[in-house]
């Protein structure tokens, strides 16, 4: 039997998606703006409560809005039932069903929208085996592994052929060596669907890998969005630059000078006039025991430690005093520098290791 090719979602032309979500829940107002074309992935960030789940609950149709409006290719969904909306969700926990097979589980939206039974399970086949599980497809999720498990997920949500596809934390169940196979074989999935999709993360790495573009949340609002590679140099929010691993200040530039809000100066590269942000990376942080004798470095602060712990390959230092800052040493230098909560420590940052922008 010949098995029909998936729909592909790129032969519809369309105007993506528009959105403005204004949800209210209690005391929390989320109020977000998005707007993606086809083919676009959007990665939602922020931290716990910030509004991304509503936000995603909102444009699936399982929560209505107070305000705003959404539109999708034009059309208005506002009080479109979620059935019978073009879209497709993958969630946390993936929701297979346990009593069908992993063929009948991607099987049942097409059969949802009106697919014959037969014509629904060639193409359920057809999607199992573009996601390397034709060999799973009699498999109860049972069976399944967290990767092959998120795969008939995905699987599921495609075969509709929706025009919006969301994605609720897809690699948050996976543990870390099957994560990143499994982020590499979603992002190969993702570029090849030329709809809208609206990926919803708290981790910048899956953000960073698989999205075009970042829309940060905190508070039910938008507080930053652009490219992964900007708003990795650019943060604009402490919980950003701890997100991409920054030190982050804000203060008042004149000319290489910045007063920090409440804090002292930072000398820095740029020639800037008026409030700006200061952003180094812990590695560029150096740590002495002393005062370095005869330093005629400008940014020299006097600093106490405040805590320490496992980063990566190295040691991640916390500091509290002139600066509060973190810094990144080696395990070597971390015990040759005795280090330990409560002591005294003199912190450096070249001016070429700082990076200035306008607030």
């Amino acid at each position: 039997m010949n098995r029909p090719e998936p729909t592909a979602a790129a032969t519809v032309p369309g105007d993506g998606l528009d959105a403005r979500l204004v949800v209210d829940r209690g005391a929390f107002r989320l109020d977000v703006s998005l707007a993606a074309a086809p083919g676009e992935v959007v990665a939602l960030l922020g931290p716990n409560g910030a509004g991304k789940t509503t936000a995603l609950r909102a444009l699936a149709g399982l929560l209505p809005l107070t305000g705003g409006h959404l539109r999708l290719d034009g059309v208005a969904l506002d009080g479109t039932p979620p059935e019978s909306r073009p879209v497709g969700v993958v969630f946390q926990d993936y929701l297979l069903f346990p009593h069908l097979t992993a063929l009948d589980n991607v099987a049942f939206g097409p059969r949802c929208r009106g697919a014959a039974k037969a014509e629904a399970r060639a193409l359920a086949a057809t999607w199992l085996d573009r996601m390397g599980l034709a060999g799973h497809a009699g498999a109860k999720p049972r069976r399944l592994s967290g990767g092959q498990a998120q795969r008939v997920a995905l699987a599921r949500a495609l075969a509709t052929n929706p025009r919006l596809l969301l994605l609720d934390e897809p690699l948050a169940a996976l543990d870390a060596r099957t994560r990143l196979e499994v982020r590499a074989q979603l992002r190969r999935h993702l570029a090849d669907f030329e709809a809208v999709a609206v990926l919803v993360t708290h981790d910048p790495l899956d953000a960073m890998v698989l999205a075009d573009r970042l829309v940060v949340v905190e508070h039910g609002t938008v507080v930053q969005e652009g490219g992964p590679a900007d708003i990795a140099r650019r943060p604009r929010t402490d919980y950003i630059a701890q997100l991409v691993g920054l030190n982050l200040y804000r203060g008042l530039a004149d000319a290489h000078t910045v007063r920090l809000d409440g804090g002292p100066a930072i000398t820095t590269t740029e020639d800037l006039s008026g409030p700006v942000f200061v952003a180094f990376p812990p590695s560029a942080v150096t740590l002495y025991g002393e005062r370095p004798a005869g330093s005629s470095a400008r940014n020299l602060w006097r600093c106490e430690v405040a805590g320490l712990e496992t980063h990566g390959d190295q040691i991640r230092v916390d500091l509290t005093g002139e600066l509060t800052l973190a810094a990144d040493l080696t395990t070597v230098a971390a015990a040759e520098l005795g280090l330990h909560p409560g002591a005294p420590v003199w912190a450096t940052v070249k001016a070429a290791q700082t990076h200035a922008y306008p607030a």
